[in-house]
């Protein structure tokens, strides 16, 4: 706890200590200086989109200086609450966020959740992937299925956080064969380096993760791909057969998006809404979603606050199904 505190402290005074320019303002043609908090630790996916999103608007002149600030911790919760909390009426002030995040919340019965930030566009999507050690007797997704209808406690599940997209993602593949999903044995790790090491020290019986951080260990022949949660196979691993190919009725996308400050004027929201639909159809921003393997799920405005809203509904249902939501 006193990590925590001390992360928010610190990122509480990083943000007091930022230009007047980044804190006030109204909108204009140009956004000017723009704040961007990803939070979570360096390296994660939230913050590969919030620098991905500064390299584009900084390379396509669509903003004149772009900050990114990590405050990690609780699913991104902390970093969400400081943000709401920090930014009010910020027409500067952006926060990257996603589907984990949707399931923190509900998870860590947090006080501060979406309703209070100002939805601005869904950026991309990952989908989920099920990963084997290459040792592992298990050859296919039908064998994982087989075991796991055996006895569901002793298959182990190493993925990221509880609640969060993998953590769903077991939980739907359990229910879809006819398992108790509260039976599922799901460990959670902070970090995708900690659960990697044990998937591949056999430390577990399966991994659950976005397709690309399996990549490297797959193509190193130190993993075996079982099933990918996508609608149809994917071109970077068209031998990977999808979960319906596996007959597993379960289709899920882990999607990122980005927000802004809450009390914004209907001025301020347009001109950030401009400016971000500009940087996601950009050269530049294409070229990073092919680089790093993610998938353009664009969608701004009302249709966007209205797949929200959907998306937060079938989470708390998932979630209240796997035994982590009453």
């Amino acid at each position: 706890m006193s990590r925590i505190i001390r992360t928010l402290v610190v990122a509480l005074a990083l943000g007091a200590a930022l230009p007047a320019a980044l804190t006030t303002g109204t909108a204009q043609a140009q956004v000017g200086e723009l704040k961007i908090i990803a939070p979570a630790a360096p390296g994660g996916g939230w913050d590969q989109t919030a620098r991905a999103m500064q390299q584009a608007l900084q390379a396509e002149k669509l903003s004149a200086n772009v900050q990114v600030l990590n405050v990690p911790g609780a699913g991104g919760t902390i970093g969400l609450a400081q943000f709401v909390n920090g930014s009010k009426g910020d027409p500067h002030a952006l926060i990257v966020g996603g589907y984990v995040m949707v399931g923190a919340i509900i998870t860590n019965k947090a006080p501060v959740d979406l309703s209070k930030v100002t939805p601005i566009a869904r950026l991309t999507g990952e989908y989920e992937a099920l990963a084997v050690p290459a040792s592992s007797p298990i050859k296919t997704a039908a064998d994982l299925v087989a075991a796991l209808k055996a006895d569901p406690r002793k298959v182990s599940w190493a993925g990221g956080s509880a609640g969060g997209t993998d953590h769903i993602t077991a939980g739907l593949i359990a229910k879809a064969v006819g398992v108790d999903p509260t039976k599922i044995n799901y460990i959670a790790f902070s970090g995708g380096g900690e659960s990697l090491a044990s998937i591949l020290g056999g430390k577990v019986t399966v991994g659950i993760a976005s397709l690309s951080e399996f990549d490297a260990q797959a193509k190193a022949g130190k993993l075996r791909i079982l099933a990918v949660s996508s609608p149809e196979r994917l071109p970077e691993a068209k031998d990977v057969p999808t979960f319906r190919e596996s007959g597993i009725d379960v289709e899920i996308q882990n999607w990122r998006m980005v927000a802004a400050a809450p009390g914004i004027t209907d001025e301020q929201k347009a001109t950030l809404t401009d400016t971000i639909t500009k940087m996601a159809k950009s050269k530049t921003w294409q070229d990073t979603l092919a680089a790093k393997g993610w998938a353009d799920t664009f969608l701004a405005g009302p249709e966007f606050e209205a797949q929200l809203a959907k998306d937060i509904a079938a989470t708390q249902a998932i979630l209240k199904d796997i035994g982590l939501a009453h």
